[in-house]
């Protein structure tokens, strides 16, 4: 137990400590001015600053949690996050709001500084007890303002080197990282397609995929009999189409990673469910990604990030820092480990691959494309 001591006041002893040669001496004025010191330190104890990250209220029965999301809802990567955030926090008594930045549809500088100043300006007006942000460009424009606050940040499914938002280090922010599982993304179109050989890979222009290329091209070493022959970052639809149309005779498989930042003619961003259509409809070649929604649109396969385990993650240090008081600075920033291997059955079918019996007993397989349910 803590105690407090004012101005020679021990709580514990209920009198002065004061003494003259060792002896104690009853004086009804240092007696009453002693009630008085004591009434001020209890006023001091009750009336106690705002606590610093991840020091819980003793007495807390709600918490408000805001979610910051980089990109918007409906959609499977980001709101399977939540829901994995959400149930690791079920039976505490949480109040939610969610803000979306929706970055992946306005992608501009101009637009995400100025979703991340409403962002700003709701923590102000809401107060909340801790905030959860969701991938990259919530780091970049938001949260990097907050480091070193006495509010908790915890984010998931986040590409970049924490250091590169300054995280590294700081007392209030932490969270689960996102990592791309290439290898074993690769191996699992080998099982459908042995003979592929020859790796093409295609980017938008996000930042947030520079660190993913350069882990990919340092895994290579885990594939040697395949090589990278395509390493490439494109602006606009009509760039991505040229090259998917050269990759058919240059390439053997292509990983198409970045497809949300793509323009059409008019300088707006092209759906990335239009660019998954087109690329189902006029490639024949064996296709990956890291993500089941990718595969939902007609990318042949991906061994996944999940986006559900990323949330779960996360939320299980946000109950700890809110409910047991745990430091952000105590958790690791490091990211998941499980991946799920997943197939679309009707995409391989169009290629004229054969799935064997061990991969769909493996793998979560899908029958069709979403876009054309739609």
């Amino acid at each position: 137990m803590n105690r407090s001591f004012v101005a020679g006041v021990d709580p514990a002893a209920g009198g002065t400590a004061g003494a003259l040669h060792g002896q104690r001496h009853w004086r009804p004025a240092a007696w009453f001015a002693s009630l008085a010191l004591l009434g001020v330190a209890l006023l001091a104890l009750t009336a106690q600053p705002a606590a610093a990250a991840g020091t819980p209220a003793a007495d807390k029965k709600n918490y408000r949690v805001l979610h910051v999301m980089s990109y918007h809802s409906p959609w499977r990567w980001t709101d399977r996050q939540f829901e994995g955030f959400q149930e690791a926090l079920k039976g505490l008594d949480v109040t939610y709001q969610v803000f979306q930045m929706d970055t992946k549809r306005n992608s501009s500088k101009e637009e995400k500084e100025r979703k991340a100043a409403e962002a700003r300006a709701l923590v102000e007006d809401w107060k909340p007890d801790l905030v959860y942000t969701s991938d990259d460009d919530a780091q970049e424009y938001f949260v990097r303002r907050f480091v070193n606050r006495p509010l908790p940040f915890v984010f998931s499914g986040v590409n970049a080197d924490p250091a590169n938002y300054g995280f590294v280090g700081s007392t209030n922010v932490t969270g689960v990282l996102e990592q791309e599982h290439f290898v074993e993304s690769v191996r699992l179109v080998r099982r459908m397609a042995p003979n592929a050989r020859r790796i093409a890979l295609l980017f938008d222009d996000a930042k947030m995929w520079d660190p993913v290329r350069a882990r990919i091209v340092q895994a290579m070493s885990q594939l040697p009999d395949m090589q990278i022959v395509a390493n490439d970052v494109v602006t606009t639809f009509a760039e991505y189409q040229r090259r998917i149309t050269a990759y058919q005779r240059d390439a053997d498989v292509v990983g198409t990673i970045g497809i949300f930042n793509l323009k059409d003619a008019n300088g707006r961003n092209v759906p990335y469910q239009t660019v998954q259509q087109w690329t189902v409809e006029n490639s024949a070649l064996p296709d990956f990604a890291f993500w089941v929604d990718r595969v939902h649109y007609g990318t042949l396969c991906a061994a996944t990030v999940s986006e559900r385990e990323q949330g779960r993650a996360a939320g299980r240090m946000a109950r700890a820092i809110l409910a047991e008081g745990r430091s952000p600075a105590s958790f690791a920033m490091a990211p998941t480990v499980k991946g799920l291997p997943v197939i679309n059955l009707a995409r391989a079918r169009k290629l004229g691959l054969k799935v064997d019996a061990a991969l769909l007993l493996s793998a979560e397989v899908i029958q069709g494309y979403e876009w054309a349910q739609q």
